[in-house]
């Protein structure tokens, strides 16, 4: 696309936007969550200047048997991780016993290998009693969003934020009872996809989150009394 003023110029540029809306909690113990990968270099800024750790929401969709597309639910990261079923697609679709449980085990250790691959087996950080900021490069249907966030509302933060640079005001709108509080930079009433909105939009890398992952532990390690 070509550049223009209602664009970000790349995801770290889209951070340090987010910073202003979010200063409020740097005092309050928060913890970042990033949706990998593309939210990873936006929540680093914001980790940065917070002086907050840095950690990763993995989710993973529980497919239906045979129609794995199609989504019955999802599996959402955490120190306790959650179950979070959609229970309209569960009634279109014959589902056998033991089904879900087995296929949130598969989840659970594809889960386990992406968090040893980007964070060499660093245990989830655990958001119950502080402000959790969720924070991606910026949404399309939200629906990895919206589970997220259902997730991480069970494990009970003393506050549940989503900070993204753009997304749909429809999206939004359908994800602001889920949080106690949505920042957003930019709705455009035309919106077809979140790279639209990014001079670069070029895909993240892993060696990318892992060196940005590796640096916030040291400014956290740095912070520890």
């Amino acid at each position: 696309m070509q550049p223009d003023d209602l664009s970000f110029r790349d995801r770290a540029e889209a951070g340090r936007q987010l910073v202003p809306r979010l200063t409020a909690y740097a005092d309050q113990n928060p913890v970042i969550l990033a949706l990998p990968r593309g939210g990873v270099p936006v929540a680093f800024e914001v980790a940065r200047a917070l002086r907050a750790p840095l950690d990763l929401i993995f989710v993973r969709k529980i497919g239906a048997p045979g129609h794995a597309e199609f989504g019955l639910g999802a599996v959402v990261d955490g120190a306790h991780p959650q179950v979070v079923l959609n229970e309209e697609a569960l009634g279109h679709v014959k589902v056998p016993p033991g089904y879900i449980e087995d296929e949130t085990q598969r989840q659970l250790k594809e889960i386990e290998r992406r968090r040893e691959h980007y964070l060499a087996g660093r245990r989830p950080i655990d958001v119950a009693g502080r402000v959790a900021i969720v924070v991606d490069d910026g949404i399309a249907t939200g629906s990895t969003v919206r589970a997220a966030l259902k997730g991480l509302s069970r494990a009970r933060p003393a506050r549940l934020i989503l900070a993204v640079p753009v997304a749909p005001q429809d999206t939004l709108a359908r994800l602001a009872s889920e949080a106690d509080e949505v920042v957003c930079l930019r709705t455009p009433e035309q919106f077809y996809a979140v790279g639209e909105h990014y001079d670069d939009f070029r895909q993240t890398s892993d060696r990318e989150v892992t060196t940005l992952l590796d640096e916030a532990q040291r400014w956290t390690r740095e912070d520890v009394p």
